[in-house]
């Protein structure tokens, strides 16, 4: 979707989310992948800019917007630093996850502070022994008295230690299947909670990758996210589209970025003995052409999955489960090709474009993978059931 189609009220967070990408993603992203730190500075700028309330209601101060603009807003700040984009990300997903059945409580002590910048929150759903199958946690909880007692250990948590809520999922002792578990809201503060040494990956180093161990917590009931065990509702409803959405719109903002510096490289670099310019070359030109379809091709299949999401439409799910893989797929291929047309200066230890390549490559393996987005979407074009 063109931009200027986009509502008005859209338009002027995109507007907020460029001036930022430009002003405070940029200057800091190399520092923020050399040293692994999480992007503070974007958090700052997002709270002074009202981003932290994207998907909170109006009613509570927020903006009330859905998936279409989480995949342009995403986009935008990929395109300045693709670590922050993913913690926003993140964010964006929590937070769309406890509002979709706060209680009034929840909306108090969760949304309206999101909302005014003051509360950041993200998802907490992976764990070691079940890998790429987040919807099979054996993370536990069990009642006792107004609490649960939860128990296990949760694995690449974004934000990790820098938020101030994690939304987790655990499976009570009634759960029979794939996606009867619970979600609950774990505080900062919540007593026991121990943090594991930080991951630091191969890309994507700013998010803050880490382990975190619940061994036996005191959760308040009135945590709870919806009903115990209902949640492959949210995990379908919820999770997977703004998740989704949201590492899409972020792969294909690096792939943008990538192709950017091709077309900037290709104009300034020039041959001294002929004064002729790699831009003028029929066949430079030719594969250009062929990473902006690329390009183009995914963010218009990103967008209109947004777009049918945020309609409600029976056709949003496969093209929902499409987008990320797509995504991915146009971000590894592109930013490579750039690397090749980047000649020698791309292949300098801290170029951008080397960056960008290893910030791609963690799309096909964060949670669900390229191959079970792929599976998935086959068995739902064949009427059979995802899980």
């Amino acid at each position: 979707m063109i931009e200027s189609a986009l509502p008005a009220s859209t338009r002027k967070l995109v507007s907020a989310a460029k001036d930022i990408a430009a002003n405070v993603l940029v200057p800091n992203a190399a520092r923020t992948d050399a040293e692994c730190s999480w992007p503070q500075h974007a958090f700052d700028a997002f709270r002074d800019a009202g981003l932290l309330g994207l998907h909170v209601p109006k009613r509570f101060g927020g903006h009330e917007e859905g998936l279409l603009a989480l995949a342009t807003i995403t986009e935008t700040l990929a395109a300045g630093c693709p670590s922050a984009a993913i913690c926003y990300g993140m964010h964006c997903v929590g937070s769309a996850v406890i509002t979709a059945k706060a209680t009034p409580f929840q909306e108090e002590r969760y949304l309206r502070p999101i909302a005014r910048g003051e509360h950041i929150t993200t998802l907490s759903l992976s764990e070691t022994g079940t890998g790429a199958h987040f919807y099979l946690p054996q993370t536990t909880l069990r009642r006792e008295g107004d609490n649960f007692v939860v128990q296990g250990t949760k694995q690449f948590v974004t934000n990790a230690g820098h938020a101030d809520s994690y939304v987790i999922s655990a499976q009570g002792d009634g759960a029979v299947g794939a996606g009867e578990f619970s979600c609950l809201v774990v505080d900062r503060e919540t007593e026991g909670i121990r943090w594991l040494e930080p991951w630091h990956g191969f890309g994507m180093r700013g998010n803050a990758s880490r382990g975190l161990e619940l061994p036996g917590v005191r959760i308040p009931s009135a945590n709870l996210l919806g009903a115990e065990g209902d949640q492959i509702w949210y995990v379908f409803e919820v999770v997977a589209p703004y998740f989704l959405i949201a590492m899409a719109g972020t792969y294909v903002g690096v792939a943008q970025a990538a192709l950017d510096l091709t077309i900037e490289h290709l104009h300034a670099r020039q041959y001294d003995f002929s004064g002729e310019r790699l831009s003028e070359m029929p066949v430079l030109q030719q594969r250009v052409a062929q990473m902006w379809t690329m390009v183009e091709k995914t963010r218009l299949l990103v967008q209109t999955a947004a777009r049918l999401g945020d309609l409600g439409d029976e056709g949003a799910l496969v093209r929902l489960l499409a987008c990320k893989a797509d995504a991915g797929e146009t971000a590894v291929t592109v930013t490579n090709e750039a690397m090749t047309l980047g000649g020698g200066m791309a292949y300098r230890e801290n170029s951008t474009l080397a960056r960008l390549l290893r910030d791609a490559r963690a799309s096909h393996v964060m949670s669900p993978t390229t191959e079970l987005l792929r599976q998935w979407q086959g068995r739902a074009l064949l009427g059979l059931p995802l899980v």
